[in-house]
C-alpha cells in the first residue's frame, strides 16, 4: 500500500506543480487521509478523522482540496439519491454500488458479467465506453430483517 501511497502522492505534487497551486501540508494530510481507509466517505466524516488525529483542517480546505483530487482523478464523486456527495479513492478496481433506501448503507460488488453487458452495448452501438458507474438501488439484508421483525411483533 506503501507504493500506491508514494504513486499518488507524485501525481498529486505533479498536478500542483503544473497547474501552478501551492503543495500546502493540509492538502497533503487531506490525501494521506483519504488513502489511508479504503471505503466511501463525506466531508463530514473526513473532517472529523482530520479533527480526530489534531489537524487543524477547515471544511473549505477540505471542499478545495477534494476539488483538486477530483480535477486530478484520484479521487471519485458519488451523490446518492437526495444524500449529500460521498466520495472514494479512485482505484483502478472496477466496482458497482448497491444503496439501501431506509438506511443508506452503501455496499460495493463486482460482477464481470456486466463488464460482458457493457462490451456488447458498446459494441452494437459503436461507443468506446471508458468509464461506467451503477447505482442498484433497494433494501439490504439489515432492513428487511428489521421490517420483518416488526410486522411479525405487530401481529
Amino acid at each position: 500500500m506503501d507504493k500506491v501511497k508514494n504513486i499518488v502522492k507524485q501525481n498529486f505534487t505533479a498536478y500542483l506543480e503544473q497547474k501552478g497551486y501551492r503543495k500546502t501540508p493540509e492538502r497533503y494530510a487531506i490525501l494521506e487521509e483519504i488513502y489511508a481507509h479504503p471505503g466511501h466517505f463525506s466531508v463530514e466524516t473526513l473532517f472529523q478523522k482530520m479533527s480526530d488525529k489534531n489537524y487543524r483542517v477547515s471544511k473549505a480546505t477540505l471542499y478545495n482540496t477534494l476539488e483538486l483530487l477530483l480535477e486530478c482523478e484520484l479521487v471519485v464523486k458519488h451523490t446518492y439519491k437526495n444524500e449529500m456527495a460521498h466520495y472514494e479513492r479512485a482505484e483502478n478496481k472496477h466496482h458497482e454500488h448497491l444503496i439501501c433506501t431506509l438506511c443508506n448503507r452503501v455496499e460495493e460488488f463486482a460482477d464481470d458479467r456486466l463488464e460482458e453487458v457493457l462490451k456488447t452495448v458498446g459494441e452494437k452501438y459503436n461507443f468506446e465506453i471508458h468509464q461506467n458507474m451503477w447505482y442498484v438501488y433497494g433494501i439490504c439484508k439489515n432492513c428487511k430483517l428489521k421490517m420483518k421483525k416488526k410486522t411479525e411483533n405487530s401481529l
